[in-house]
């Protein structure tokens, strides 16, 4: 069974356009709607993304909405610390195609890490 973990240089999700994600009043408190919001930029990527490193310019500080955990996403999701692997990986995938493509070389990479586990 494969095990997520985070593909470095992919930024799938920090592509944070409200339109995309149409259910974020169900699973952010208002505070954590509110920091979400702020940090979307006109473009619909977080503004702490840096598109040339592709990296989060604040991730040791990142919110916890952030945070691939189980405590987070048993909060935030009502998924169980046993399901939270196959969810990640759902995610990802899912993020992933709507942001580059079901072909594209993010979407390669990450399968590859999957499969290597």
């Amino acid at each position: 069974m494969a095990t997520w973990r985070c593909v470095k240089q992919c930024g799938a999700c920090c592509h944070l356009d409200p339109r995309d994600r149409p259910d974020l009043e169900a699973y952010l408190a208002p505070d954590d709607l509110a920091l979400y919001h702020s940090m979307v930029g006109i473009d619909g990527w977080c503004v702490n993304f840096d598109h040339d490193s592709r990296e989060c310019r604040i991730y040791s500080d990142r919110p916890r909405f952030c945070r691939v955990e189980a405590e987070t996403f048993q909060q935030m999701y009502d998924i169980e610390p046993e399901e939270l692997n196959e969810f990640a990986i759902d995610c990802c995938r899912q993020q992933i195609e709507g942001v580059y493509g079901d072909r594209s070389l993010e979407m390669i990479r990450f399968d590859q890490a999957m499969l290597e586990g």
